[in-house]
């Protein structure tokens, strides 16, 4: 196999050195992601509509999916290209898919209702991010044979390759969301190799747009999907129409450019082939990438910031467009209201029920959490702690299994003892 240049041993290294074995550290790594039950669970989360309601809806699980194949392509049309690049100097498509797999698995049920809701409950405590919580996973949380509760053991070039926001919670005068937990530090410190972050850049929106090539390709992969595929759910479940995208045009101040992308939207709304139009489009959105060189303090030490990509601004503003009325039209709807706020208020109760049994400690408590967890509540010390384990069991919970749970719990007819969890 041709040694690929683009990446040296500071990319390759991992958390806890290992032997190598016959795959590359990056196809270690999207293996391990892939064989997992966290990765499995998002099958049964919410993307836009909540999971199980129709078969054809998309999941997060099939959301990354998307997003995987969407961020390997755009890794092939860069590698084919940009004249830095070649056979023997290339972005690993492998890790970027495996970026790309991960991104979501830190996402709790119930959709971004549900991180919000996680977010304001465990502001005591360091607060709750889906980002930061799928750095969790991989660092501390995912295990592998023979290893418990240790994390994947990712390389560096991979924990970079999710870690889309790089302040701190404490970091933040008002930390609403878009940062890491504040004993993440010691991973940040791993992936610039204990390099002091230069002044400018500043915590907040500067430090966390300061991102690895592969992060770059994931969000924007990321951003694809759900702007054009969401948007073909949100019009096959009736929410998009051509009344309705005609009525929110007229109230807004669109450009030329903006009322000519919705009337194209409109016409393929009218010829029933909105699913095919916005397919088309992913090709589009993956060749309006170019790879650029960039200068910062750490382009000297590997090429994944020597190296980073530019999107053709008309269709980065097309994209924004597609997510604006998605938003304003599906996300803020009555209906997806409803449901989101009953996500949020079943998250708080089982919350504020496990906060009352195992953060106060002055009695005995009950057994409530699952086998695996009461091990981690027995080991974890401080209320802070406590409440970070209460904290992973609701965020790892599948839609599904949060209702039953929260059923269980509080409604008098439902359950019995012979239940399996």
């Amino acid at each position: 196999m041709m040694e690929n240049g683009f990446y040296n041993d500071f990319d390759r290294a991992e958390l806890e050195p290992r032997d190598p074995d016959y795959r590359s550290v990056f196809q270690r790594g999207r293996d391990r992601l892939i064989h997992n039950a966290a990765f499995r669970r998002l099958q049964s989360k919410t993307q836009v509509f909540l999971s199980g309601e129709y078969d054809f809806y998309r999941t997060r699980l099939t959301h990354s999916i998307e997003v995987s194949q969407i961020a390997g392509s755009i890794a092939r049309y860069l590698n084919s290209t940009s004249d830095p690049l070649a056979p023997d100097f290339h972005i690993d498509e492998m890790l970027v898919e495996a970026t790309a797999l991960a991104h979501d698995i830190g996402h709790p049920p119930f959709g971004h209702a549900g991180e919000s809701t996680l977010h304001e409950l465990m502001l005591p405590w360091g607060g709750f991010e889906g980002n930061a919580q799928t750095l969790r996973l991989i660092t501390e949380i995912i295990f592998t044979s023979g290893r418990s509760r240790r994390g994947m053991n990712p390389s560096r070039a991979f924990m970079d390759g999710v870690l889309k926001y790089k302040t701190l919670f404490s970091e933040w005068e008002n930390p609403t969301r878009h940062f890491l937990f504040d004993d993440q530090r010691r991973f940040l410190e791993f992936v610039f190799d204990n390099r002091p972050i230069p002044a400018e850049l500043s915590p907040g929106k500067e430090r966390n747009g300061f991102r690895s090539l592969e992060c770059q390709i994931m969000d924007w992969a990321d951003d694809t999907a759900y702007s054009l595929n969401d948007l073909v759910d949100s019009a096959n479940a009736g929410f998009i129409n051509i009344d309705r995208v005609t009525r929110w045009a007229a109230e807004q101040d669109l450009s030329p450019r903006q009322q000519e992308i919705l009337e194209q939207l409109n016409r393929a709304l009218g010829e029933r082939n909105l699913e095919r139009v916005m397919n088309r489009r992913i090709g589009d959105f993956v060749e309006a990438t170019r790879l650029i060189e960039r200068e910062n303090f750490m382009a000297d030490r590997t090429h994944r910031y020597r190296f980073g990509m530019e999107v053709d601004p008309e269709v980065r503003a097309e994209q924004k467009i597609y997510a604006r009325l998605a938003r304003e039209l599906v996300f803020r709807s009555p209906q997806v209201c409803q449901l989101e706020h009953k996500g949020g208020f079943m998250l708080r109760r089982l919350f504020e029920a496990l906060a009352q049994n195992y953060l106060a400690t002055k009695r005995p408590r009950l057994r409530l959490l699952s086998a695996d967890f009461e091990l981690e509540m027995d080991a974890a010390e401080g209320e802070a702690k406590r409440a970070r384990v209460i904290c992973d069991y609701l965020a790892g919970m599948t839609d599904g299994f949060a209702s039953r749970i929260y059923r269980r719990l509080f409604d008098p007819e439902f359950g019995s003892i012979v239940d399996l969890i």
